[in-house]
């Protein structure tokens, strides 16, 4: 079915993705840094002890792409072997977790609501259930609290030799199943602020997880969301992935500009973002008035609501995201012949499909102060 040279390309950017997310993991969980202090980083003891990240970080996405494979095949559509993407930035000091993600081609056409549902919605299912077996292992078998001072001695002696008070703040943020399945399992003198979650390798691997797992369920164009939209709702489609994009959008750019800002950089930054905001629009099928409508306005009222709720602010990291989605994904979805709705069965799984994705979805996933 796939040449010899695939088998090895594919192969081989694999192992060296699960190479950088090891080397990641050494810098998030262990406190590592290559720059800093090289010579323990690179040190077997570390990077052995660091594959508790990455094995269950790039499993968990493994066995989300193998659930878009295997359906593939199933369906018998022509689709790519799993493709991973490495990208480790620990050589020039600058955080990563060791990879873009992993993406499958689709190299046959779909002319099937069902075939689109089916091959869009194993992969977060496949994946989630994965990660409720890492969280619920990484809750179950937390160290004693005193583990968090091996790799911050400063919290147990603020005047440590080498605490450095001006250190970058950084923490997960919540959502509703981590933070529910921590309250259920973990021993509560056990357990780690979100600040500190990225000393735990199973329970970052497994939050990345649920982060990805909700990326990929967005209600929109033809991610797996979309397609679960699609399947759902095969008249509505277009309307109900539109509108999900506004609002994601809407609220990432919530803050970008205010009333409060200095008149100069008001001046800079309208221009800048209503240009910004046409990009991510352009592909969305609709008249150029239509559009120019949507943005005119969702500036307004991003810009009122600032007015009036000046500490009402959104996660502008998700800005990048919707440029991508807007500019080169789109928010449509390819038309299949015929409205046939799909069965009770599949209908269930879409619904549950949707509750998954509220219960992953972090409105602030990274949070950096």
């Amino acid at each position: 079915m796939y040449k010899p040279k695939e088998y090895l390309i594919h192969g081989l950017l694999f192992v060296l993705t699960l190479v950088t997310t090891t080397l990641a993991g050494g810098e998030w969980v262990y406190g590592k840094s290559v720059l800093a202090d090289g010579e323990d980083f690179l040190s077997w003891k570390i990077f052995m002890k660091s594959t508790a990240f990455s094995f269950s970080f790039i499993g968990i996405l493994l066995i989300h792409e193998l659930g878009h494979f295997f359906t593939s095949i199933y369906h018998k559509v022509k689709c790519s072997l799993p493709f991973f993407i490495p990208a480790w930035l620990g050589f020039i000091g600058a955080p990563s977790i060791g990879t873009f993600g992993a993406i499958i081609r689709m190299k046959g056409f779909i002319n099937s609501r069902k075939k689109f549902f089916d091959i869009g919605v194993a992969g977060p299912l496949a994946g989630f259930v994965i990660a409720i077996f890492v969280l619920s292992y990484g809750f179950l078998t937390l160290p004693p609290a005193e583990y968090i001072y091996e790799i911050h001695p400063e919290y147990a002696d603020p005047n440590f030799e080498g605490y450095d008070e001006e250190v970058l703040d950084f923490r997960l943020g919540d959502n509703l199943l981590f933070g529910l399945m921590g309250s259920l399992l973990a021993d509560p003198e056990r357990l780690p602020e979100m600040s500190e979650v990225i000393h735990y390798p199973y329970l970052f691997a497994g939050y990345l997880a649920l982060f990805f797992t909700a990326l990929n369920l967005l209600p929109i164009g033809q991610l797996d969301g979309g397609h679960v939209i699609f399947g759902l709702f095969p008249r509505r489609h277009a309307h109900i992935s539109l509108v999900a994009y506004t609002l994601f959008i809407g609220y990432a750019g919530l803050g970008m500009i205010s009333p409060y800002m200095p008149f100069e950089d008001l001046i800079f930054w309208i221009p800048f973002y209503l240009a910004f905001l046409f990009f991510c629009f352009q592909r969305t099928g609709l008249e150029l008035q239509t559009r120019l409508t949507i943005i005119f306005t969702l500036a307004a009222v991003q810009y009122a609501i600032s007015y009036f709720q000046p500490q009402l602010e959104g996660y502008q990291g998700w800005l990048f995201f919707g440029f991508l989605l807007g500019r080169l994904m789109g928010v449509r979805h390819p038309e299949v012949s015929g409205f046939k709705p799909l069965d009770r069965k599949r209908k269930i799984i879409g619904w549950l499909a949707l509750l998954i994705f509220i219960l992953c979805f972090s409105p602030q996933p990274f949070i950096f102060e």
